[in-house]
C-alpha cells in the first residue's frame, strides 16, 4: 500500500506531482462539468438561452467567489498553523470558516435574487437574452451556498492531506450534473431551468459530501469539523490572504461581462456566444495551472510556518519547472484544439464556427504566459502576503484586461477583443517575475 502524503514530507518531483495531481484533475473535471451546460443549451435549447446564461454566469461566479477567498486565504492560515505545531487551533479556524461561509452563502443568494433583473440589464441583457438570464440566474443563485462550500472546500481537502477525496468528490458533482442535464433538457425538456437545476443539484453533492466526511468523529484526518469560535482576526487575515483569488475570480467575471459587452458592440450575439465558447474551453486549460498551485500552497505554507527554508526552495524551483513546462504544452494543444474543440458548440452555424475558431487560434497565445501570474499570486498567498497577491491578480485580470478589450478594438476592431488577454497576461508574468525576485531574501524561496 502507498504511503499517504503529509504536507512535512520532502517533495521530490514525483511526490509533488503525485500530490498535486488529484488537485490538477478536480480542477479540469470541475471545469469540464461546469461546460456541460453550456453544450447542452448551445446544441439542445439554442443560441438565444446559450448568450443568456453566458451574459449572466459572470456575475454567478463572483458571488460564489467568496468561497474561494475563504477556501484558499484560510488553507494558507491554517497551512503555516499546523506547521507551527498547534493543531488545535489549526481545527478551529478550520470549523469557524466553514461555518461562516454557510452563512454568507445564504446572504449573498438573497442579495442576489433582489438585484438579478437590474444586474442583467446592467449587463446589457435585453429582449429574450434578458428573460433567459433572469431565469438561469434566480435557480442558480438557490444553491449558492453550495457553490461557495464547494469552493471553500477544494482547499481545506487538500490542507487536510486529502487531496485524493477532492477530486473524488469533484467527480461525483459533476457526474451528478452531467447525468441531470441529459434527463432534464434532452429527456424532460426542461430547456434553460433543466440546466439551472442540474448545476444546483451538482453542487448540492459536492458541499454536502466534504461536510459528512469532515464531521465523521471517526476520521483521523488532521482537520475536523467541530467546535469553533468566533474569531475576526482570523477571518481578516483569511480574506487577505485569499483576495488574490477572490479578486481573480471577480475579476474574471467583471471582465467577462466588460468583454461580453464590447462583443455586443462589434459583432452582436455571435461574439457574445463565440467568446462563451472560449470561456469555457479556456477554463479547462487553466485548471491545470489552477489545480497545481492550489495544490502546492499548502505544502509551501507548512514549510513556511516550520522555518524549512531548505524543502521551501527545492519546491519553488521544481515549480518553476513544473508551470514553463505546462505553459509551453498548453499554447501547442491549444492551437492544435482550436478547430475540434470549437466545433463541440458552434458546428450547427458555419459561420460562428469561423468566427470561434479564429478567435480562439488568437486567444490561445495567452496561454504561455498565465501560469507564470498565477504561480506568482499563489505564491505570495501560501506566503501569507495577501497584498502582493492580490496586486498581481488585481493588476493581471482587472486592470490590464480592462484597459486593453478598449483600446485595442480602436485599432484592430473584434480583433483587438480576443488580443487583449494576450497582452495583459504578458505584461502581467512580467511584473509577477519582478515581484518573485524582489522578495527572494524576504521569504527564501529563492
Amino acid at each position: 500500500m502507498t504511503k499517504p502524503i503529509q504536507l512535512s514530507d520532502h517533495f521530490n518531483f514525483r511526490r509533488l506531482l503525485r500530490f498535486t495531481l488529484p488537485s490538477i484533475a478536480s480542477m479540469i473535471f470541475a471545469s469540464i462539468y461546469g461546460i456541460v451546460d453550456g453544450f447542452f443549451v448551445s446544441n439542445y435549447v439554442g443560441k438565444i438561452p446559450f448568450a443568456g446564461l453566458n451574459i449572466i454566469m459572470p456575475f454567478i461566479m463572483m458571488l460564489g467567489a467568496v468561497g474561494n477567498m475563504i477556501g484558499l486565504g484560510g488553507s494558507a492560515l491554517i497551512g503555516k498553523t499546523l506547521g507551527e505545531g498547534d493543531r488545535e487551533k489549526a481545527n478551529s479556524l478550520f470549523s469557524f470558516f466553514i461555518y461562516f461561509m454557510a452563512g454568507a452563502g445564504v446572504v449573498l443568494a438573497i442579495l442576489g435574487n433582489i438585484f438579478l433583473p437590474q444586474i442583467a440589464v446592467l449587463l446589457r441583457a435585453e429582449g429574450e437574452v434578458l428573460g433567459y438570464a433572469v431565469l438561469y440566474g434566480r435557480i442558480c443563485l438557490v444553491g449558492l451556498i453550495f457553490l461557495s462550500l464547494q469552493y471553500a472546500f477544494q482547499g481545506f481537502l487538500i490542507t487536510a492531506e486529502k487531496p485524493h477525496i477532492g477530486f473524488f468528490v469533484t467527480v461525483a458533482a459533476g457526474v451528478t450534473n452531467m447525468i441531470l442535464d441529459a434527463l432534464f433538457i434532452v429527456v424532460f425538456k426542461w430547456g434553460l431551468a433543466g440546466a439551472a437545476l442540474a448545476t444546483v443539484i451538482g453542487q448540492f453533492v459536492g458541499a454536502v459530501v466534504p461536510i459528512i466526511m469532515f464531521a465523521n468523529p471517526k476520521n483521523d484526518w488532521i482537520l475536523k469539523l467541530g467546535k469553533a469560535k468566533f474569531d475576526g482576526r482570523s477571518l481578516l487575515k483569511a480574506c487577505t490572504n485569499g483576495s488574490s483569488e477572490f479578486l481573480s475570480n471577480i475579476s474574471m467575471s467583471v471582465v467577462g461581462m466588460l468583454y461580453n459587452s464590447q462583443l455586443l458592440k462589434y459583432a452582436g450575439n455571435d461574439g457574445v456566444v463565440a467568446y462563451g465558447v472560449i470561456m469555457y474551453v479556456n477554463m479547462i486549460f487553466i485548471a491545470v495551472f489552477f489545480g497545481f498551485t492550489v495544490g502546492v500552497s499548502p505544502i509551501m505554507s507548512f514549510n513556511y510556518g516550520a522555518g524549512n527554508t531548505t524543502e521551501l526552495k527545492s519546491l519553488f524551483r521544481k515549480c518553476s519547472a513544473i508551470i514553463g513546462a505546462a505553459s509551453l504544452t498548453m499554447l501547442l494543444a491549444a492551437e492544435l484544439l482550436a478547430k475540434p474543440l470549437a466545433m463541440i458548440f458552434t458546428c450547427y452555424d458555419a459561420e460562428l464556427l469561423d468566427l470561434t475558431i479564429h478567435a480562439f487560434s488568437i486567444y490561445s497565445v495567452s496561454f504561455l504566459f498565465c501560469g507564470i501570474g498565477i504561480f506568482g499570486s499563489a505564491l505570495f498567498t501560501a506566503m501569507n502576503n495577501g497584498l502582493i497577491s492580490a496586486l498581481i491578480s488585481f493588476i493581471r485580470t482587472v486592470i490590464l484586461q480592462a484597459a486593453f478589450v478598449f483600446i485595442l478594438p480602436l485599432f484592430w476592431k473584434i480583433d483587438g477583443i480576443w488580443w487583449s488577454a494576450v497582452f495583459a497576461e504578458g505584461i502581467a508574468a512580467s511584473l509577477s517575475i519582478i515581484f518573485i525576485i524582489a522578495y527572494r531574501k524576504k521569504y527564501q524561496y529563492m
